[in-house]
């Protein structure tokens, strides 16, 4: 294992300890956030309590996160020649991500965002405004693909600029790269990305808006016997954790299985949720080919929480971290909750990202 360090951040220097790459692809964005004591009804005027600019966007915000826990970083997405898109570019290289593929356009606006954050109910409002030129097709290169993906063990999707991130996942796919994907909702072209698929993590809606199953447990079954490539599906479920639901090897007879929302209230049952840190309970003894999880969230306290903004790109940068140093499913998912924990404790999706150093990750990382 060999290290390399950027000074880049005052005080926090980025030590790259896992030198197969993790690629992103997406969008990025500019976040102008502001907090206020409560959200504003029709026609008021209110006085923000703090304001912060801050690069955005979840491939982003992941790959920041990723990259300061020590995973080599790497991204590729399309920002405009502007101050904006410069920012945003320096601001990655500052967290330790290589935005060398980054294609940027001569002509054009970068995306933007306004993130609202109500003090009172500790909740946020986007405003999405997009940009152009979109990441197209015609970008990528036959070397470009060939080069960006040198050394990848996973890529990150979203499916927001669907036809490229396919013909990026369709060459990763031959190249045996595993593809994770983020299922936020239903858009245009997402189901041939899901067929390529290794890993899932979608919203809470997602699985049952997708599969038209009558619950969730069931809902995440179907995902994974419609879609044989995957290997697991997570659905988050913001301060309540997360489930998520893996393919075994050793199936178990159909008759013999056990049913798949007894299984989900049986192991709810059994779970922890008075915990502060976050546990995770598998059905491990169960009779089923395929087993379940349920992470518990950190219970942060109220005076220390601030924005939830990105936690849940900070959840899948954690869950990277997991998958590219071989930890067990088991410490993956509550590493990761405890990633997504630390982003809850500043304003914006990147503020609190953790670095490896951080003594609330000194238990999987021994920092």
């Amino acid at each position: 294992m060999t290290s390399r360090s950027n000074e880049a951040i005052p005080g926090h220097p980025i030590v790259v300890l896992w030198l197969q790459w993790q690629l992103g692809c997406g969008q990025l964005c500019l976040d102008y956030l502001v907090t206020v004591p409560s959200f504003p009804v029709p026609d008021q005027k209110i006085r923000a309590t703090s304001f912060k600019v801050q690069g955005g966007g979840n491939t982003g915000n992941t790959l920041t996160c990723a990259a300061r826990l020590g995973l080599a970083s790497r991204i590729l997405a399309k920002v405009a020649d502007d101050s904006q898109g410069r920012w945003m570019l320096e601001e990655l290289e500052s967290s330790g991500v290589d935005t060398s593929f980054c294609v940027t356009a001569k002509d054009g606006v970068s995306h933007f965002n306004y993130v609202i954050v109500d003090n009172q109910t500790n909740t946020r409002t986007c405003v999405f405004t997009p940009g152009y030129p979109p990441l197209l097709p015609d970008d990528l290169t036959e070397s470009l693909l060939v080069d960006v993906l040198d050394r990848v063990r996973v890529i990150h999707v979203t499916g927001r600029s669907r036809e490229t991130e396919l013909l990026l996942a369709q060459k990763a796919h031959s190249k045996n790269v595993s593809i994770l994907i983020n299922a936020e909702k239903r858009r245009e072209g997402l189901d041939k990305l899901l067929d390529l698929a290794d890993y899932a993590v979608c919203s809470t809606h997602f699985p049952q808006d997708w599969t038209e199953s009558p619950s969730s447990p069931s809902a995440l079954l179907s995902m994974l016997i419609r879609l044989p490539k995957l290997k697991f599906v997570i659905m988050t479920l913001g301060e309540d954790g997360c489930v998520m639901l893996e393919r075994c090897p050793n199936e178990v007879p159909e008759s013999e299985e056990t049913d798949i929302d007894e299984l989900h209230e049986s192991l709810k049952q059994s779970t922890d949720f008075t915990s502060v840190l976050p546990v995770c309970n598998s059905s491990t003894e169960r009779k089923c080919y395929r087993e379940m999880y349920i992470v518990t969230a950190e219970k942060i306290p109220s005076s220390e929480l601030m924005d939830t903004t990105g936690a849940g790109d900070a959840f899948t940068g954690g869950l990277l971290y997991g998958l590219c140093t071989d930890m067990t499913l088991k410490e993956t998912l509550t590493f990761a909750s405890r990633v997504a924990a630390c982003c809850c404790r500043g304003l914006g999706a990147r503020t609190t990202l953790p670095f490896r150093t951080d003594p609330n990750l000194a238990a999987f990382l021994g920092a």
